[in-house]
């Protein structure tokens, strides 16, 4: 396998007959999925998602990947595919598309009502173009084929690029399931056809790489939702991911067979669910939806409540339930279902709302006791079969952390594919595929750009280290008032903290310390503010770690008279 090094540059000139590949996002990470491809001087972008910030990102309501490397070539995108509807696939579109509104945006029939009604809250009226699996459309000089996938949204395809340069395919986000719920099956034969035709580069969901074997049916979710429905005698809350519509379909049919009303929460439940319902991917039986005023009418044992947060979000209805913060309370003998997977990294956030959710009195079944959920990604069974049928002669993995491509590489070093021709890569790496062969040959700048309310881009990484400084150790105010001709302190040194400690007489101790530093300095000639707020800094700060072995955030100020 070959991988990046720190030491790389910017990538050679593109040779004509070369196709350059650009991941922007989804690398070495399990979101903020983006790709963009070059050939012939134009550029094919395969989703734009967004990544979800971690506990060590306080602040941040959203991670997108970062656009400097396509900025100043907008005008050269042929259009942006998208895969399927999950945030960390289409979440960065609108944040794209107000650099170039007319972009115009390829995707199943789901998909597109989905990125529409979202396009429609940041009141961008996008260039759409509907596709279906099988079909044959070209964008420029990229002839792409899309084949149907199975994941846990509906309406997922992947996509085949053909170029000059060769035949690539991007799996998106699948899996094969042999008995799905909307009996759309994976296009295996449509992979192993490529396979027959020579597929130059594959790139493959690596998320489950890791995991052996196959993945259960979504059918086998049903009867565990049956048995919870059966047993339970109060109210029933079920979290899921908004997008979910298969599993929300399971949820009203259990519903609707043991007499519940149902009650969507959460406005991207309530959005999407709409969407699916128009369609004719969810089937509601008449009257089985009730309006969130209504459910304090009926009694608890014929409520069943269809919520998001399964993944621990701090301002979903689920977390707010948890914290009694929201209208819906969590009482003694309710049930809750956490019908999804536990995304890497918010492992935390879902125990502690699963430890809230008990404290009231709630059984919450989950995936760990109950098979209440089943991956929408193909584990290493399935994945070795796509290796396999498709034969490539390069493969990528994409979609996952670092452990996730590296099982998956060594899945296709096992099938045959040349260890050389297994890459590797980290976002803003450079790949090009020239003569049928894939190397990385550069880099481009790639960062994390963060949307914190309405601001892009103004939190960076200083301001969080600032931030996590500001939470973990508080802070310190000095202000002092010196008089710089007669060199003596004349008002202060006045120190006061927040989060610090909350022992009023904690800075009894550094008062005179501080005092008499500032006096000697000023008798030895200094006069200069700036370099007496250092010395005040210094001081403090030194005080600080020999007396509490701790570093919180100093800001001090020095008046003149």
């Amino acid at each position: 396998m070959t991988h990046p090094h720190p030491e790389l540059g910017p990538p050679p000139p593109l040779r004509a007959d070369g196709l350059r590949i650009i991941p922007l996002g989804g690398l070495g990470e399990i979101g903020r999925n983006m790709t963009v491809f070059e050939h012939a001087g134009r550029l094919l972008i395969v989703d734009c998602g967004v990544l979800f910030p971690e506990t060590d990102q306080p602040g941040v309501d959203l991670i997108l990947p970062d656009f400097t490397a396509i900025r100043d070539r907008l005008h050269d995108i042929e259009a942006v595919i998208l895969t399927h509807a999950h945030e960390d696939h289409i979440g960065a579109v609108p944040y794209l598309l107000r650099e170039r509104r007319d972009i115009p945006l390829i995707g199943t029939r789901l998909t597109l009502a989905l990125m529409v009604a979202k396009l429609a809250e940041h009141r961008i009226k996008p260039v759409t173009m509907q596709i279906r699996e099988e079909e044959h459309h070209t964008f420029g000089p990229f002839e792409c084929e899309f084949l149907a996938v199975n994941h846990s949204i509906p309406d997922a395809v992947a996509v085949a690029i053909r170029t000059d340069a060769g035949l690539v395919l991007h799996t998106g986000d699948f899996k094969m399931d042999q008995l799905p719920l909307d009996g759309r099956l994976t296009d295996l034969g449509g992979f192993a056809r490529l396979g027959r035709e020579g597929v130059d580069l594959l790139m493959s969901d690596s998320t489950n790489a890791e995991v052996p074997g196959f993945v259960a049916s979504e059918r086998q979710i049903a009867p565990v939702l049956d048995k919870v429905f059966r047993e339970a005698d109060r109210r029933i809350v079920v979290a899921c991911f908004a997008s979910h519509v298969h599993r929300v379909q399971q949820v009203l049919d259990a519903a609707e067979t043991h007499g519940r009303s149902v009650c969507f929460v959460g406005r991207s439940m309530v959005r999407n669910m709409g969407v699916a319902r128009d369609l004719g991917l969810l089937r509601v039986p008449p009257g089985l939806v009730i309006d969130s005023r209504d459910v304090d009418s009926l009694p608890d044992r014929n409520i069943c409540l269809v919520s998001t947060g399964s993944q621990g979000e701090p301002l979903s209805a689920l977390s707010r339930m948890a914290n009694r913060d929201h209208a819906i309370r969590i009482e003694e003998g309710d049930t809750v279902v956490l019908a999804s997977s536990l995304i890497p990294g918010n492992e935390t956030a879902i125990y502690r709302v699963i430890n809230g959710l008990t404290r009231w009195g709630a059984k919450v079944v989950h995936k760990g006791v109950a098979m209440v959920h089943t991956s929408g990604h193909a584990p290493a069974g399935e994945l070795l079969y796509v290796l396999n049928a498709t034969r490539p002669s390069n493969m990528m993995p994409v979609h996952g952390e670092w452990r996730h491509l590296r099982a998956h590489g060594a899945l296709a070093e096992a099938t045959g594919v040349p260890p050389d021709r297994v890459i590797l890569a980290e976002d803003g790496m450079v790949i090009d595929l020239i003569d049928g062969q894939a190397s990385i040959t550069g880099a481009v700048p790639c960062g994390m750009v963060f949307v914190d309310g309405l601001a892009v881009g103004d939190v960076g990484e200083s301001s969080l280290k600032d931030r996590r400084i500001l939470g973990e150790e508080g802070f310190i105010t000095i202000t002092v008032v010196v008089d710089a001709a007669a060199g003596k302190v004349v008002v202060g040194p006045d120190l006061s903290a927040r989060g610090f400690s909350d022992v009023r007489s904690a800075f009894d101790e550094v008062q005179n310390r501080l005092a008499d530093a500032l006096n000697d300095a000023m008798r030895s000639g200094m006069t200069d503010t700036n370099a007496l707020q250092q010395l005040v800094r210094r001081t403090v700060g030194r005080w600080v770690n020999e007396r509490y072995r701790r570093r919180p955030m100093i800001l001090p100020v020095v008046l003149e008279v």
